[in-house]
């Protein structure tokens, strides 16, 4: 018994990053045995020989470090997952460019940022020119990036109070738990290897349950498991182009749409980060806020048509409406948990609606984002939530300027100063938005393009590159300057800002 729990206690020694690293070299096998399975060798060798290679170096790291391993502290996790988005995709890239042979290593370099940051930014245009293994490694890859924010966010950056739980009453002093799975005295790799145990069977069990019904609904088994893998990990890959080219139909984009919703809370999935206050889901904040945007934005679109349409008179159509509200519906969740996949009846919602300038409307739902510490990107809900608190309270005190606020209900997992914690993360996303606006329009892009762009990648919702513009933006005619700003901008809008900026902190290695 010694001698087999002797090998994998050395395994779990390693660092963070190397054990992500070697996760992936063996996930290289799939797409390897699925080439292989289709007769496409040149990709089945690309990927099986990257796996092997990955293996060999992964090894090669671990006899170097022997016995002189260091035990890492929060600040070496949240380094590791900084080294998983920037590091990584450099071995990631190298079956993609031996699979296609036809593209430059920076396109499939920023193909791997997008995905495993769950970003969805499609650099390769036409989904026939990737032979199908391919579409599948990059489903995986986004895949696996958002079990890792599943994974990392209870386990990394909940301890550190940043991803959206420094608004929280945990992230204030005296505030967080005191359980051991949780305590900041216990080691965070192990916590770390607990919390994997327990989630990823869950993620996995998800996915495969909506990968079932995807194929119910008419769909081939692969377009099938990239739509899953996409809505679970929010990242909105599709392996031909889109829902509204599937043959899921409307029965395919409602089972999605069912799953989207764990995306708008992490009490959907799991109560582990949740310290003060019930965790019932109708009481959850984000829960509500996210559910009051998803009706309130399709009723407002719907009614809008009666509204312009009253000096014409124009006839109604009961079918074209239910269509009309349902394409909206699907559309504003799905780009506000930062999925960004389009409903194949999106157009009639925006010809019922008459919208001029729809694009819009997706970049806001977009900026706003899913839940905290889910796979959605964005400000998060929670604190767009705790800024409306704010703004409620300040207009009670224009009529009742001695008046003293009481702790309701509604608020209890929000820390006193959660608005403002809230407002500088907003300043700083803002800030952020503008710094690389500014980037993208001194390498040659457009105002409008780099607005679409910025957003786009900080935000972690590729698909508005091809949708939130009067035409789609092509990626692979910009600058290569302009691709790594837009690299940078994924990690950043991943990582979020508080947390590079934490790594930058002097005191935060010190503590």
């Amino acid at each position: 018994m010694g001698r087999r729990n002797k090998t994998p206690n050395r395994l779990l020694r390693l660092p963070l990053f190397l054990l992500i690293w070697s996760l992936v070299s063996l996930a290289m096998w799939i797409p390897a045995a699925h080439a292989l399975a289709l007769d496409d060798h040149p990709t089945s060798r690309a990927f099986f020989y990257s796996g092997v290679l990955g293996l060999f170096f992964v090894a090669l790291a671990g006899l170097s470090l022997g016995n002189r391993v260091p035990r890492y502290g929060m600040p070496g996790q949240l380094l590791s997952l900084l080294a998983t988005f920037v590091i990584l995709p450099l071995f990631l890239a190298v079956p993609v460019q031996e699979s296609l042979r036809n593209t430059s290593f920076l396109n499939a370099y920023f193909d791997m940022v997008s995905a495993v940051t769950t970003t969805g930014a499609d650099i390769f245009a036409d989904p026939g020119r990737l032979p199908p293994s391919l579409h599948l490694w990059r489903a995986m890859v986004a895949w696996l990036g958002g079990l890792l924010m599943w994974i990392s966010a209870s386990a990394v950056l909940a301890p550190l109070s940043l991803g959206g739980f420094e608004v929280t009453a945990r992230g204030e002093p005296g505030g967080g738990s005191t359980t051991p799975s949780q305590s900041q005295d216990s080691d965070p790799k192990r916590r770390l290897i607990e919390i994997a145990r327990t989630l990823a069977p869950v993620y996995g069990g998800l996915t495969l349950m909506l990968w079932v019904l995807l194929m119910i609904t008419g769909e081939t088994p692969l377009t099938g498991l990239s739509h899953a893998m996409s809505v679970l990990s929010t990242s909105g890959i599709s392996a031909l182009g889109g829902v509204e080219n599937g043959q899921g139909g409307i029965a395919g984009e409602m089972v999605m749409f069912l799953f989207m919703f764990f995306a708008l809370s992490r009490l959907t999935f799991s109560n582990d980060t949740i310290t003060v206050g019930t965790g019932r889901l109708d009481k959850d904040p984000e829960f509500r806020t996210g559910m009051l945007i998803i009706v309130g934005m399709p009723l407002l679109l719907f009614f809008w048509h009666w509204y312009s349409s009253l000096e014409v008179g124009s006839p109604t159509e009961p079918i074209q409406a239910a269509r009309a509200f349902w394409g909206g519906l699907f559309t504003v969740m799905s780009f506000l948990s930062t999925t960004g996949f389009e409903s194949a009846d999106w157009q009639t919602s925006r010809e019922w609606s008459g919208l001029q300038t729809p694009g819009m409307i997706l970049l806001g739902l977009s900026v706003i984002g899913g839940g905290v510490a889910t796979t959605a990107g964005g400000v998060k809900l929670l604190r767009v939530y705790a800024l409306y608190l704010n703004g409620m309270r300040e207009m009670e005190r224009l009529v009742h300027p001695s008046s003293v606020s009481g702790e309701g209900s509604g608020n209890k997992r929000i820390q006193r100063n959660g608005a403002f914690v809230a407002w500088v993360f907003f300043m700083l996303f803002a800030l952020s938005l503008a710094l690389i606006s500014i980037a993208l329009s001194a390498v040659g892009s457009g105002f409008e393009q780099s607005l679409i762009l910025a957003i786009a990648t900080l935000s972690t919702t590729g698909p508005l590159i091809e949708i939130a513009g009067d035409a789609p933006i092509v990626l692979t005619t910009l600058q290569p300057v302009a691709k790594l700003v837009l690299c940078f901008a994924m990690v950043l809008g991943r990582l979020e800002t508080l947390a590079i900026i934490a790594l930058l902190s002097p005191n935060f290695w010190r503590s």
